[in-house]
Protein backbone atom coordinates (compact mmCIF):
# COMPACT_ATOMS: atom_id res chain seq x y z
CA UNK A 1 0.00 0.00 0.00
CA UNK A 2 2.80 2.93 1.11
CA UNK A 3 4.84 2.64 -2.20
CA UNK A 4 7.46 5.13 -0.83
CA UNK A 5 8.88 2.37 1.46
CA UNK A 6 12.78 2.19 0.94
CA UNK A 7 15.27 -0.72 2.50
CA UNK A 8 16.99 -0.43 5.26
CA UNK A 9 20.61 0.36 3.78
CA UNK A 10 18.31 3.48 1.45
CA UNK A 11 16.38 4.71 4.22
CA UNK A 12 20.31 4.82 6.00
CA UNK A 13 21.68 6.75 2.98
CA UNK A 14 18.38 9.19 2.92
CA UNK A 15 18.78 10.35 6.37
CA UNK A 16 22.94 9.87 6.02
CA UNK A 17 22.83 12.13 2.90
CA UNK A 18 20.15 14.86 4.58
CA UNK A 19 22.48 14.51 7.83
CA UNK A 20 25.92 15.34 5.54
CA UNK A 21 24.65 18.60 3.78
CA UNK A 22 22.50 19.11 7.62
CA UNK A 23 26.25 19.15 9.36
CA UNK A 24 28.22 21.09 6.79
CA UNK A 25 25.08 23.56 6.78
CA UNK A 26 25.36 24.26 10.23
CA UNK A 27 28.80 25.04 10.31
CA UNK A 28 27.64 28.30 8.25
CA UNK A 29 26.06 29.72 11.58
CA UNK A 30 28.64 27.67 13.83
CA UNK A 31 31.22 29.91 12.08
CA UNK A 32 29.41 32.88 11.41
CA UNK A 33 27.79 33.28 14.94
CA UNK A 34 31.22 33.60 17.28
CA UNK A 35 32.40 36.50 14.78
CA UNK A 36 29.14 38.32 15.14
CA UNK A 37 28.04 38.09 19.15
CA UNK A 38 31.41 36.29 20.03
CA UNK A 39 32.25 33.43 22.23
CA UNK A 40 30.71 34.91 25.19
CA UNK A 41 27.63 35.29 23.14
CA UNK A 42 27.83 32.04 22.20
CA UNK A 43 28.08 30.91 25.69
CA UNK A 44 24.42 32.80 26.34
CA UNK A 45 23.00 30.90 23.43
CA UNK A 46 24.03 27.82 24.54
CA UNK A 47 23.35 28.13 28.04
CA UNK A 48 19.89 28.15 27.07
CA UNK A 49 20.12 24.88 24.89
CA UNK A 50 20.01 22.11 27.75
CA UNK A 51 17.12 23.57 29.67
CA UNK A 52 15.22 23.13 25.68
CA UNK A 53 16.76 19.47 25.34
CA UNK A 54 15.67 18.41 28.82
CA UNK A 55 11.52 19.46 28.30
CA UNK A 56 12.42 18.22 24.53
CA UNK A 57 12.65 14.96 25.78
CA UNK A 58 9.99 14.66 28.26
CA UNK A 59 7.61 15.08 25.05
CA UNK A 60 9.60 13.66 22.30
CA UNK A 61 11.93 10.67 24.50
CA UNK A 62 10.26 7.91 23.63
CA UNK A 63 7.07 8.94 21.33
CA UNK A 64 8.55 9.12 18.08
CA UNK A 65 10.36 5.72 18.86
CA UNK A 66 6.95 4.00 20.02
CA UNK A 67 5.27 5.41 16.77
CA UNK A 68 7.68 4.22 14.76
CA UNK A 69 8.61 0.91 16.00
CA UNK A 70 3.94 0.26 15.99
CA UNK A 71 3.61 1.68 12.98
CA UNK A 72 6.37 -0.82 11.29
CA UNK A 73 5.37 -3.60 12.92
CA UNK A 74 1.51 -2.80 11.51
CA UNK A 75 2.66 -1.80 8.16
CA UNK A 76 4.25 -5.43 7.94
CA UNK A 77 1.05 -7.35 8.62
CA UNK A 78 -1.53 -4.48 6.42
CA UNK A 79 -2.41 -3.11 9.55
CA UNK A 80 -3.94 0.01 8.09
CA UNK A 81 -6.52 0.65 11.29
CA UNK A 82 -3.50 0.08 13.80
CA UNK A 83 -1.73 2.79 12.01
CA UNK A 84 -4.07 5.65 12.38
CA UNK A 85 -4.68 4.43 15.98
CA UNK A 86 -0.94 4.81 16.88
CA UNK A 87 -0.53 7.91 15.22
CA UNK A 88 -4.06 9.61 17.20
CA UNK A 89 -2.87 8.55 20.23
CA UNK A 90 0.78 10.20 19.78
CA UNK A 91 -0.50 13.19 18.51
CA UNK A 92 -2.56 13.63 21.65
CA UNK A 93 -0.26 12.99 23.90
CA UNK A 94 2.00 14.95 22.53
CA UNK A 95 0.01 17.96 22.21
CA UNK A 96 -0.85 17.71 25.71
CA UNK A 97 2.44 17.31 27.25
CA UNK A 98 3.80 20.52 25.17
CA UNK A 99 1.14 23.15 25.73
CA UNK A 100 1.81 22.27 29.58
CA UNK A 101 5.39 22.26 29.05
CA UNK A 102 5.51 25.31 27.60
CA UNK A 103 3.48 27.32 29.93
CA UNK A 104 5.45 25.64 33.01
CA UNK A 105 8.74 26.75 31.22
CA UNK A 106 7.17 30.62 30.32
CA UNK A 107 6.37 30.71 34.37
CA UNK A 108 9.56 29.63 35.38
CA UNK A 109 12.05 31.38 33.24
CA UNK A 110 12.97 34.16 35.83
CA UNK A 111 13.43 31.76 38.51
CA UNK A 112 15.55 29.86 36.30
CA UNK A 113 18.10 32.45 34.57
CA UNK A 114 18.34 34.45 38.28
CA UNK A 115 18.59 31.24 40.81
CA UNK A 116 19.60 27.91 38.59
CA UNK A 117 22.24 29.77 36.46
CA UNK A 118 25.02 31.95 37.23
CA UNK A 119 24.67 33.91 34.12
CA UNK A 120 21.47 36.31 34.45
CA UNK A 121 21.63 37.70 30.78
CA UNK A 122 20.32 34.40 29.75
CA UNK A 123 16.83 35.08 29.87
CA UNK A 124 15.83 36.43 26.53
CA UNK A 125 17.32 33.92 25.02
CA UNK A 126 14.91 31.08 27.32
CA UNK A 127 12.00 33.50 26.20
CA UNK A 128 12.68 32.81 22.72
CA UNK A 129 13.06 29.05 23.00
CA UNK A 130 9.70 28.62 24.44
CA UNK A 131 7.58 28.04 21.12
CA UNK A 132 9.95 25.21 20.03
CA UNK A 133 8.63 22.81 22.39
CA UNK A 134 5.09 22.27 20.40
CA UNK A 135 6.63 22.91 17.04
CA UNK A 136 9.44 20.41 17.56
CA UNK A 137 7.18 18.31 20.21
CA UNK A 138 4.32 17.66 16.80
CA UNK A 139 7.26 17.35 14.46
CA UNK A 140 8.46 14.61 15.80
CA UNK A 141 5.43 12.60 15.84
CA UNK A 142 5.24 13.04 12.06
CA UNK A 143 8.70 11.99 11.59
CA UNK A 144 7.93 8.89 13.87
CA UNK A 145 5.00 8.40 11.29
CA UNK A 146 7.05 8.47 8.31
CA UNK A 147 10.24 6.39 10.02
CA UNK A 148 7.76 3.40 10.85
CA UNK A 149 6.57 3.61 7.17
CA UNK A 150 9.92 3.30 6.02
CA UNK A 151 9.92 6.52 4.31
CA UNK A 152 12.85 8.48 5.23
CA UNK A 153 12.07 11.68 2.62
CA UNK A 154 9.83 13.73 4.72
CA UNK A 155 12.36 13.83 7.50
CA UNK A 156 14.72 13.98 5.37
CA UNK A 157 13.71 16.73 3.52
CA UNK A 158 12.35 18.79 6.54
CA UNK A 159 15.95 18.45 8.35
CA UNK A 160 17.37 20.05 5.24
CA UNK A 161 14.79 22.81 5.18
CA UNK A 162 14.77 23.32 8.92
CA UNK A 163 18.23 24.26 8.00
CA UNK A 164 18.48 26.85 5.71
CA UNK A 165 16.14 28.89 7.14
CA UNK A 166 17.44 28.55 10.42
CA UNK A 167 21.44 29.52 9.23
CA UNK A 168 19.22 32.81 7.51
CA UNK A 169 17.34 33.60 10.66
CA UNK A 170 19.54 33.07 13.24
CA UNK A 171 22.60 35.37 11.71
CA UNK A 172 20.09 38.05 10.60
CA UNK A 173 17.98 38.02 13.87
CA UNK A 174 21.15 38.12 15.89
CA UNK A 175 22.65 40.83 13.88
CA UNK A 176 19.31 42.69 14.11
CA UNK A 177 19.65 42.69 17.85
CA UNK A 178 22.71 42.44 19.09
CA UNK A 179 22.75 46.46 19.08
CA UNK A 180 20.40 46.53 21.82
CA UNK A 181 22.93 43.77 23.55
CA UNK A 182 24.74 40.89 23.97
CA UNK A 183 21.95 39.03 25.48
CA UNK A 184 19.53 40.37 22.67
CA UNK A 185 22.01 38.55 20.06
CA UNK A 186 22.22 35.41 21.40
CA UNK A 187 18.37 36.03 21.40
CA UNK A 188 18.27 36.61 18.08
CA UNK A 189 19.84 33.96 16.97
CA UNK A 190 17.85 31.28 19.23
CA UNK A 191 14.55 33.06 17.73
CA UNK A 192 15.89 32.05 13.58
CA UNK A 193 16.28 28.34 15.65
CA UNK A 194 12.57 29.06 15.64
CA UNK A 195 11.86 30.03 12.68
CA UNK A 196 13.75 27.23 11.12
CA UNK A 197 11.38 24.46 13.04
CA UNK A 198 8.63 26.23 11.47
CA UNK A 199 9.75 25.57 8.20
CA UNK A 200 10.53 22.28 9.04
CA UNK A 201 6.81 21.82 10.15
CA UNK A 202 5.30 23.19 7.32
CA UNK A 203 6.78 20.53 5.29
CA UNK A 204 6.03 17.25 7.20
CA UNK A 205 2.85 18.63 6.81
CA UNK A 206 2.71 18.55 3.11
CA UNK A 207 4.05 15.12 3.33
CA UNK A 208 1.96 13.92 5.44
CA UNK A 209 -1.08 15.16 3.45
CA UNK A 210 0.36 13.65 0.55
CA UNK A 211 0.78 10.47 1.89
CA UNK A 212 -2.95 10.07 3.26
CA UNK A 213 -4.07 10.94 0.05
CA UNK A 214 -1.48 7.57 -1.92
CA UNK A 215 -3.03 5.40 1.11
CA UNK A 216 -6.53 6.49 0.50
CA UNK A 217 -5.99 5.90 -3.22
CA UNK A 218 -4.91 1.93 -2.88
CA UNK A 219 -7.30 1.15 -0.66
CA UNK A 220 -10.12 2.75 -3.37
CA UNK A 221 -8.07 0.41 -5.42
CA UNK A 222 -8.10 -2.61 -3.40
CA UNK A 223 -11.76 -1.99 -3.08
CA UNK A 224 -12.64 -1.91 -6.72
CA UNK A 225 -10.73 -4.60 -7.38
CA UNK A 226 -12.11 -6.79 -4.90
CA UNK A 227 -15.64 -5.91 -5.92
CA UNK A 228 -14.85 -7.25 -9.76
CA UNK A 229 -14.53 -10.69 -8.22
CA UNK A 230 -16.81 -11.86 -6.18
CA UNK A 231 -16.73 -15.20 -6.11
CA UNK A 232 -13.22 -14.80 -4.56
CA UNK A 233 -13.60 -15.76 -0.62
CA UNK A 234 -10.27 -15.05 -0.06
CA UNK A 235 -10.27 -11.95 2.81
CA UNK A 236 -7.43 -9.25 3.10
CA UNK A 237 -5.38 -9.97 6.14
CA UNK A 238 -6.67 -7.02 8.29
CA UNK A 239 -9.73 -7.93 7.87
CA UNK A 240 -9.18 -11.35 9.57
CA UNK A 241 -8.19 -9.60 13.06
CA UNK A 242 -11.01 -9.10 16.00
CA UNK A 243 -12.12 -5.80 15.68
CA UNK A 244 -11.13 -5.36 18.91
CA UNK A 245 -7.42 -3.57 19.71
CA UNK A 246 -5.48 -2.89 23.20
CA UNK A 247 -5.69 0.57 24.69
CA UNK A 248 -3.56 2.29 22.25
CA UNK A 249 -2.75 4.98 24.64
CA UNK A 250 -1.76 2.79 27.57
CA UNK A 251 0.42 0.91 25.64
CA UNK A 252 2.15 4.32 24.06
CA UNK A 253 2.59 5.45 27.59
CA UNK A 254 3.77 2.19 28.70
CA UNK A 255 6.74 1.85 26.27
CA UNK A 256 7.74 5.58 25.99
CA UNK A 257 7.91 5.81 29.80
CA UNK A 258 10.91 3.87 29.53
CA UNK A 259 13.01 5.44 27.14
CA UNK A 260 11.98 9.00 27.96
CA UNK A 261 13.68 8.05 31.39
CA UNK A 262 16.88 6.83 29.35
CA UNK A 263 16.74 9.88 27.45
CA UNK A 264 15.74 11.92 30.45
CA UNK A 265 19.14 11.09 32.08
CA UNK A 266 21.26 12.24 29.50
CA UNK A 267 19.67 15.15 28.94
CA UNK A 268 19.28 16.40 32.30
CA UNK A 269 23.12 15.18 32.93
CA UNK A 270 23.50 17.89 30.04
CA UNK A 271 21.54 20.50 32.25
CA UNK A 272 23.70 19.58 35.43
CA UNK A 273 26.48 19.55 33.24
CA UNK A 274 25.89 23.22 32.33
CA UNK A 275 25.33 24.17 35.55
CA UNK A 276 27.80 21.78 37.42
CA UNK A 277 30.40 23.27 34.90
CA UNK A 278 29.33 27.13 35.58
CA UNK A 279 29.62 26.93 39.34
CA UNK A 280 32.65 24.81 39.11
CA UNK A 281 34.49 26.99 36.61
CA UNK A 282 33.56 29.81 39.38
CA UNK A 283 34.52 28.31 42.68
CA UNK A 284 38.30 27.93 40.49
CA UNK A 285 38.19 31.27 40.35
CA UNK A 286 36.83 32.08 37.07
CA UNK A 287 34.63 35.14 36.31
CA UNK A 288 31.06 34.94 34.87
CA UNK A 289 32.20 36.44 31.64
CA UNK A 290 34.84 34.31 30.89
CA UNK A 291 33.12 31.00 32.33
CA UNK A 292 30.68 31.57 30.01
CA UNK A 293 32.68 32.01 27.52
CA UNK A 294 34.71 28.84 27.72
CA UNK A 295 31.61 27.28 28.20
CA UNK A 296 30.56 28.84 25.02
CA UNK A 297 33.74 27.11 23.27
CA UNK A 298 33.29 23.87 24.08
CA UNK A 299 29.53 23.33 23.24
CA UNK A 300 29.26 26.07 20.11
CA UNK A 301 32.50 25.18 18.51
CA UNK A 302 34.38 21.89 19.85
CA UNK A 303 31.82 19.76 20.48
CA UNK A 304 30.15 20.44 17.10
CA UNK A 305 33.08 19.43 15.06
CA UNK A 306 33.41 16.14 17.15
CA UNK A 307 29.64 15.43 16.01
CA UNK A 308 30.05 15.94 12.36
CA UNK A 309 30.61 12.13 11.45
CA UNK A 310 27.27 11.60 13.22
CA UNK A 311 25.19 12.38 10.47
CA UNK A 312 25.83 8.85 9.71
CA UNK A 313 25.37 7.62 13.27
CA UNK A 314 22.21 9.08 13.31
CA UNK A 315 20.73 7.53 10.27
CA UNK A 316 21.74 4.40 11.22
CA UNK A 317 20.28 4.18 14.10
CA UNK A 318 16.72 5.87 13.11
CA UNK A 319 16.74 3.37 10.33
CA UNK A 320 17.99 0.36 12.41
CA UNK A 321 14.99 0.82 14.86
CA UNK A 322 11.92 -0.12 12.35
CA UNK A 323 14.37 -3.24 11.34
CA UNK A 324 15.23 -5.05 14.45
CA UNK A 325 11.76 -4.41 15.29
CA UNK A 326 10.88 -6.47 12.74
CA UNK A 327 13.19 -8.79 12.67
CA UNK A 328 13.11 -9.79 16.65
CA UNK A 329 9.10 -10.17 16.35
CA UNK A 330 10.13 -12.89 13.71
CA UNK A 331 12.97 -14.31 15.76
CA UNK A 332 15.23 -13.65 12.83
CA UNK A 333 18.54 -13.30 15.02
CA UNK A 334 20.55 -13.67 11.77
CA UNK A 335 19.07 -10.49 10.46
CA UNK A 336 19.67 -8.94 13.88
CA UNK A 337 23.00 -9.73 13.69
CA UNK A 338 23.63 -8.59 10.47
CA UNK A 339 22.30 -5.33 10.15
CA UNK A 340 24.08 -4.58 13.69
CA UNK A 341 27.25 -5.37 11.95
CA UNK A 342 26.52 -3.14 8.81
CA UNK A 343 25.68 -0.65 11.68
CA UNK A 344 28.59 -0.94 13.59
CA UNK A 345 31.44 -1.17 10.80
CA UNK A 346 30.00 1.99 9.23
CA UNK A 347 29.92 3.72 12.00
CA UNK A 348 33.81 2.67 13.13
CA UNK A 349 34.85 3.26 9.04
CA UNK A 350 33.28 6.53 8.60
CA UNK A 351 34.44 8.04 12.02
CA UNK A 352 38.14 6.97 12.43
CA UNK A 353 39.31 9.51 9.36
CA UNK A 354 37.78 12.39 11.48
CA UNK A 355 39.65 11.46 14.54
CA UNK A 356 42.80 11.34 12.46
CA UNK A 357 42.27 15.05 11.05
CA UNK A 358 40.94 16.39 14.30
CA UNK A 359 44.02 15.04 15.81
CA UNK A 360 46.53 16.11 13.58
CA UNK A 361 44.96 19.28 12.38
CA UNK A 362 43.16 20.62 15.75
CA UNK A 363 45.17 24.22 15.35
CA UNK A 364 44.66 25.06 11.66
CA UNK A 365 40.97 23.82 11.93
CA UNK A 366 40.50 26.37 15.00
CA UNK A 367 41.93 29.16 12.84
CA UNK A 368 40.56 28.47 9.74
CA UNK A 369 36.42 28.00 11.06
CA UNK A 370 36.69 30.28 13.90
CA UNK A 371 39.85 32.45 14.31
CA UNK A 372 39.86 31.26 17.67
CA UNK A 373 43.46 29.15 17.60
CA UNK A 374 43.27 29.03 21.78
CA UNK A 375 40.94 26.90 21.71
CA UNK A 376 42.53 24.09 19.75
CA UNK A 377 44.31 22.32 22.67
CA UNK A 378 40.28 21.22 23.53
CA UNK A 379 39.54 19.74 20.53
CA UNK A 380 42.67 17.83 20.19
CA UNK A 381 41.71 16.27 24.08
CA UNK A 382 38.22 15.30 23.19
CA UNK A 383 38.87 14.06 19.32
CA UNK A 384 40.40 10.27 20.53
CA UNK A 385 36.79 9.39 22.40
CA UNK A 386 35.37 10.64 19.29
CA UNK A 387 35.28 7.12 18.13
CA UNK A 388 33.01 5.73 20.96
CA UNK A 389 30.36 8.25 20.44
CA UNK A 390 30.05 7.39 16.71
CA UNK A 391 29.35 3.67 18.27
CA UNK A 392 27.35 4.56 20.67
CA UNK A 393 24.34 5.72 18.70
CA UNK A 394 23.38 2.49 17.01
CA UNK A 395 24.30 0.19 19.53
CA UNK A 396 21.33 2.17 21.90
CA UNK A 397 19.17 2.28 19.21
CA UNK A 398 19.41 -1.70 19.13
CA UNK A 399 18.75 -2.18 22.72
CA UNK A 400 15.35 0.46 22.41
CA UNK A 401 14.60 -1.75 19.20
CA UNK A 402 15.50 -5.29 21.20
CA UNK A 403 12.95 -3.97 24.04
CA UNK A 404 15.54 -3.43 26.37
CA UNK A 405 15.19 0.22 26.86
CA UNK A 406 15.65 -0.18 31.15
CA UNK A 407 19.33 -1.05 30.01
CA UNK A 408 20.43 1.68 28.07
CA UNK A 409 18.00 3.58 31.15
CA UNK A 410 20.94 2.21 33.63
CA UNK A 411 23.77 2.71 31.69
CA UNK A 412 23.13 6.15 31.10
CA UNK A 413 22.49 6.99 34.60
CA UNK A 414 25.67 5.45 35.33
CA UNK A 415 27.78 7.45 32.90
CA UNK A 416 25.70 10.58 33.72
CA UNK A 417 26.60 10.15 37.81
CA UNK A 418 30.11 9.43 37.47
CA UNK A 419 30.65 12.40 34.87
CA UNK A 420 28.51 14.84 37.27
CA UNK A 421 30.97 13.98 40.04
CA UNK A 422 34.34 14.13 37.88
CA UNK A 423 33.06 17.63 36.50
CA UNK A 424 32.89 18.75 40.46
CA UNK A 425 35.70 17.45 41.11
CA UNK A 426 38.41 18.29 38.72
CA UNK A 427 36.20 21.55 36.69
CA UNK A 428 36.92 23.68 40.42
CA UNK A 429 40.43 23.20 40.13
CA UNK A 430 42.48 25.82 39.11
CA UNK A 431 45.24 24.13 37.19
CA UNK A 432 42.08 22.38 34.99
CA UNK A 433 39.39 24.56 35.05
CA UNK A 434 37.17 24.45 31.62
CA UNK A 435 39.46 21.50 31.17
CA UNK A 436 38.37 19.45 34.22
CA UNK A 437 35.23 19.26 32.48
CA UNK A 438 36.17 17.77 29.08
CA UNK A 439 37.63 15.15 30.72
CA UNK A 440 34.78 14.05 32.98
CA UNK A 441 32.61 14.28 29.40
CA UNK A 442 35.33 12.27 27.95
CA UNK A 443 35.02 9.32 30.93
CA UNK A 444 31.22 9.63 30.39
CA UNK A 445 31.36 9.06 26.75
CA UNK A 446 33.70 5.87 26.94
CA UNK A 447 31.86 4.16 30.18
CA UNK A 448 28.36 4.45 28.47
CA UNK A 449 29.84 3.25 24.84
CA UNK A 450 31.87 -0.05 26.81
CA UNK A 451 28.05 -0.11 28.61
CA UNK A 452 25.87 0.03 25.75
CA UNK A 453 28.21 -2.71 23.99
CA UNK A 454 28.52 -5.40 26.86
CA UNK A 455 24.55 -5.10 26.79
CA UNK A 456 24.16 -5.55 23.26
CA UNK A 457 26.34 -8.57 22.98
CA UNK A 458 24.90 -10.32 26.02
CA UNK A 459 21.36 -9.96 24.25
CA UNK A 460 21.97 -10.78 21.20
CA UNK A 461 25.11 -13.03 20.94
CA UNK A 462 26.80 -10.50 18.89
CA UNK A 463 30.18 -9.72 18.27
CA UNK A 464 32.92 -7.77 15.61
CA UNK A 465 36.36 -9.48 14.54
CA UNK A 466 39.08 -7.77 16.52
CA UNK A 467 41.02 -7.66 12.95
CA UNK A 468 38.49 -5.07 12.02
CA UNK A 469 40.07 -2.88 14.57
CA UNK A 470 42.90 -3.81 13.81
CA UNK A 471 42.99 -2.83 10.48
CA UNK A 472 40.96 0.66 10.80
CA UNK A 473 43.92 1.53 12.99
CA UNK A 474 46.53 0.73 10.56
CA UNK A 475 44.77 2.44 8.01
CA UNK A 476 44.44 6.03 10.08
CA UNK A 477 48.03 5.42 11.06
CA UNK A 478 49.15 6.11 6.99
CA UNK A 479 46.29 8.24 6.48
CA UNK A 480 47.72 10.24 9.41
CA UNK A 481 51.39 10.02 7.86
CA UNK A 482 50.25 10.65 4.49
CA UNK A 483 48.27 14.08 5.36
CA UNK A 484 50.68 15.07 7.43
CA UNK A 485 53.13 15.09 4.90
CA UNK A 486 50.98 16.55 2.55
CA UNK A 487 50.22 19.36 4.65
CA UNK A 488 54.01 20.04 5.70
CA UNK A 489 54.51 20.40 1.60
CA UNK A 490 52.57 23.88 1.86
CA UNK A 491 52.34 23.93 -2.01
CA UNK A 492 49.30 26.37 -1.36
CA UNK A 493 49.54 29.72 -0.62
CA UNK A 494 46.19 29.76 2.03
CA UNK A 495 45.73 27.50 5.10
CA UNK A 496 42.83 26.59 4.16
CA UNK A 497 44.18 25.70 0.91
CA UNK A 498 46.54 23.09 2.55
CA UNK A 499 44.20 22.00 4.97
CA UNK A 500 41.45 20.79 2.25
CA UNK A 501 44.53 19.11 0.20
CA UNK A 502 45.97 17.64 3.13
CA UNK A 503 42.53 15.91 4.36
CA UNK A 504 41.91 14.77 0.85
CA UNK A 505 44.61 13.30 0.41
CA UNK A 506 44.17 11.42 3.32
CA UNK A 507 40.94 10.44 3.03
CA UNK A 508 41.33 8.69 -0.80
CA UNK A 509 44.61 6.90 0.98
CA UNK A 510 42.29 5.77 3.98
CA UNK A 511 39.56 4.63 1.39
CA UNK A 512 42.11 2.74 -1.03
CA UNK A 513 43.17 1.26 2.32
CA UNK A 514 39.99 -0.03 3.59
CA UNK A 515 38.95 -2.01 0.20
CA UNK A 516 42.28 -3.34 0.09
CA UNK A 517 41.98 -4.55 3.56
CA UNK A 518 38.79 -6.03 3.02
CA UNK A 519 36.93 -3.67 5.58
CA UNK A 520 34.65 -2.39 2.69
CA UNK A 521 33.65 -4.32 0.00
CA UNK A 522 34.92 -3.86 -3.57
CA UNK A 523 31.67 -3.83 -4.81
CA UNK A 524 30.30 -1.31 -2.46
CA UNK A 525 33.08 0.78 -3.11
CA UNK A 526 32.06 0.73 -6.52
CA UNK A 527 29.06 2.68 -5.49
CA UNK A 528 30.95 5.95 -4.23
CA UNK A 529 30.19 8.58 -7.02
CA UNK A 530 33.14 10.18 -8.96
CA UNK A 531 35.53 7.42 -7.25
CA UNK A 532 33.59 4.68 -7.79
CA UNK A 533 34.74 3.56 -11.43
CA UNK A 534 38.58 3.09 -10.13
CA UNK A 535 37.65 -0.09 -8.38
CA UNK A 536 34.91 -1.28 -10.76
CA UNK A 537 36.81 -4.44 -12.39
Amino acid sequence: MTVTKQTFIKGALILLVAGIVNRILAFVPRIALPRIIGAEGVGLYQLGYPFLIVLLTLITGGIPLAVAKWIAEAESTGDSKRVKQVFRAAMTLTIGLSVGLTVLFIILTPWISTTLMTDHRVYQTLRMMSPLLIIIGISSVYRGYFQGKANMIPTALSQIIETVIRIICALMFAKLLLPYGLEWGAAGAMLGVVAGEIGGFIILLWQYANDRKRVKLAIVREEDGNAQQPDDTSTPANKLRPTKLEPVMRKLINLSVPVTASRMIGSFSYLLESIFTARALFAAGIATSAATAQYGALQGMIIPILLLPTALTYSLAVSLVPTLSEAAAKGDKSTIHKRLSQSMRLSLVTGAPFIVVMILFAEPICRVLYNHVEIAPMLKLIAPVGLFIYMQAPLQAALQALDKPATALMNTFIGAVVKLVLIMELASQPKLGIYGALIAININIVLVTVLHWISVVRATGFSMHLLDFLKVGSAMCIMGAASLWVMNLQVLPALWQNLITACFAGSVIYMILMVMLRIIDRSDAARIPFLGRWFRS
